[in-house]
């Protein structure tokens, strides 16, 4: 079980204010979708809907977040005006997808897009964006674990905001045998079930989310 900065019931929110926010920026503003992507992980607002900042997630419209972003990281104010839309666009649904994305799975927006461009979410559009959103999230995240080697055990606890010796001291699993985990110098896999047990108790996890498939 991932743990998630934020409660379920604010995700539709997000994720309709950040669809917003790019569709503005890039639609309206005619701000380049791999420059506003740049700008909005640049930006503390992204660390803030991150960390589930109510003012994020249900306060601010996307044309707020979109403002707050480029003023953030320009210096500059957004003036164009906001356009009626009757049917949600491209840019709309990669905002949309990607903050379901990283709810779901608590990586940071920067990481996200370190792997996925702007380019890859355009081309992801078309056969993504009338299925289930579980599907694109299913797929960005294989993408992502592509690039990103780190074990289960490793993100979660990052994700939870233990250090290794924190994690050590309350499950009472030795420090070294997490470390190795972690190195992949043990396979976790082969530990053993009270071991697994511990730090998933710990980590308010399951078991099987220790595991490496």
């Amino acid at each position: 079980m991932t743990i998630h900065a934020y409660q379920e019931t604010y995700l539709s929110n997000a994720q309709g204010a950040l669809g917003d926010a790019f569709d503005h920026a890039i639609n309206t503003c005619h701000i380049p979708g791999s420059d506003f992507i740049k700008l909005f992980a640049a930006s503390s607002v992204s660390r803030r809907m991150e960390n589930g900042e109510p003012a994020y997630l249900s306060g601010k419209s996307g044309i707020e977040i979109a403002s707050d972003i480029v003023l953030e990281t320009t210096g500059k104010l957004l003036e164009a005006e906001p356009q009626e839309r009757f049917e949600r666009s491209r840019e709309y649904w990669i905002g949309w997808a990607v903050c379901y994305y990283q709810w779901f799975s608590a990586r940071s927006y920067s990481q996200i897009f370190k792997i996925l461009s702007y380019e890859d979410l355009t081309n992801m559009y078309p056969t993504l964006h009338e299925a289930d959103i579980t599907k694109f999230a299913d797929i960005a995240d294989e993408k992502i674990r592509e690039h990103f080697t780190d074990t289960n055990l490793k993100r979660i606890r990052s994700c939870y905001g233990l250090t290794q010796a924190e994690l050590a001291k309350r499950s009472g699993v030795a420090l070294r045998s997490i470390q190795m985990y972690e190195q992949r110098n043990k396979d976790i896999n082969k530990a053993c079930a009270e071991t697994v047990y511990r730090l998933s108790k710990v980590l308010s996890c399951s078991m099987e989310s220790l595991i490496e498939k």
